[in-house]
């Protein structure tokens, strides 16, 4: 496969890459002001609508234009945790609009979402259903043109600040894959109440809470893709999240081996860089390997789904490669840097950040397990 870039995709890159060092970078936390005032330069730069067709306000790229752009997000942009909130904003709500929504639903939502003026957040995770999704205890009673909501969702990207909620409900208990609704719900919707943020060990900058459901009525016009489609309308949100959103730990894995490299060649121990020591410059190769080996994995990933192929297999390999090289290169790159790596730093920063990418979007087990079930493995759905 040839992977290489097209001239106005690699510029596109290096602009992007220049404009989150210089406007994108936050503190290590998240402050509402900061956030949205970020937001919006991030929707007029055309990051958040970057795979969304133009008619809709988006760019219209393809998924391995996609991951580079991410990449080129984490690289200059040291908050992961905003980086994150885009990403997830724009695969896993505003792709789902698109591949789902009515002509109406896509024009009322979609350029405003593009745009930056709105936050979106996807909100199907609950404390007895993460892993076993279909045995979520929300339910979406209807009523006459309506259906009424009831229920809690947890770990909640971008809730604190979300405008729209694209919510995952029970409609036919028993019915299993069939027995999810997807729907398109406001956030100011009486009966929509959203928890404090949660304190996280990495991506602080995203914001991640409880989204609650008491007697929340919704008009039948805001279900996604129609009754009982939920689960296709997740399935389809997975594919390009596990795929594109991952390049942004590829983008921050490379910032930090420069980072490191760079520290390596200064640091005199001995009367010597660091780097002359094959203990170090061995582990540095390691990192370079293990960078190198699962962007390879990711962009074929890309591919396949840029293709409209069943990328199942190729995205799942690709979210446990880039997560579990994002973890061991944090910690690589803390060792290096001694007593150093343990204070604020891109090291430690890294590593804080890279825990969370092995567990969400599908845990690396759950992954092996979807991966094994394709070659023919493991034990059979329900």
């Amino acid at each position: 496969m040839n992977f290489e870039l097209s001239p106005e995709i690699t510029a596109m890159c290096e602009a992007v890459t220049g404009f989150a060092q210089r406007d994108l970078t936050g503190p290590d936390s998240f402050e509402p002001i900061d956030f949205r005032r970020r937001w919006e330069l991030a929707g007029k730069q055309g990051i958040l609508g970057a795979t969304v067709p133009t008619q809709y306000g988006g760019s219209g790229l393809d998924a391995v234009a996609a991951v580079a752009l991410m990449e080129a997000l984490g690289s200059g942009c040291a908050d992961t945790g905003f980086a994150f909130s885009a990403a997830a904003h724009l695969f896993a709500c505003l792709m789902p609009i698109t591949e789902f929504g009515t002509e109406e639903q896509c024009r009322h939502w979609l350029p405003r979402l593009c745009s930056g003026e709105l936050v979106a957040a996807h909100a199907i995770t609950e404390a007895e259903a993460g892993s076993d999704i279909f045995n979520m205890s929300a339910r979406a009673v209807r009523d006459g043109d309506h259906y009424v909501l009831n229920g809690t969702k947890v770990f909640t990207t971008n809730a604190p600040i979300a405008d729209v909620f694209l919510v995952q409900a029970v409609t036919s208990p028993g019915s299993g894959f069939f027995g999810v609704t997807a729907f398109l719900i406001g956030a100011a919707t009486p009966g929509l109440r959203v928890g404090p943020p949660y304190a996280k060990i990495g991506l602080r900058g995203s914001p991640t809470a409880e989204v609650h459901f008491a007697d929340c009525r919704v008009p039948a016009d805001c279900v996604l893709g129609g009754e009982g489609a939920g689960a296709s309308v997740f399935t389809g949100s997975m594919k390009w999240e596990r795929t594109c959103l991952f390049g942004i730990y590829l983008g921050a894995m490379r910032r930090v081996l420069d980072s490191t490299i760079v520290y390596a060649g200064e640091r005199v121990q001995f009367g010597s860089p660091i780097g002359e020591f094959q203990a170090v410059s061995h582990r540095i190769v390691d990192m370079l390997a293990r960078l190198e080996s699962a962007a390879l994995l990711l962009n074929k990933a890309a591919v396949e789904l840029s293709r409209g192929g069943n990328c199942e297999v190729s995205a799942g390999l690709a979210k446990i490669a880039v997560s579990e090289a994002a973890v061991q290169i944090g910690l690589d790159a803390i060792q290096l840097r001694g007593a150093l790596g343990v204070t604020a730093g891109d090291a430690e920063t890294l590593l804080r950040d890279a825990v969370p990418s092995r567990i969400f979007s599908g845990t690396n087990e759950i992954q092996k397990n979807n991966v094994a079930r394709a070659l023919g493995l493991g034990r059979k759905r329900r």
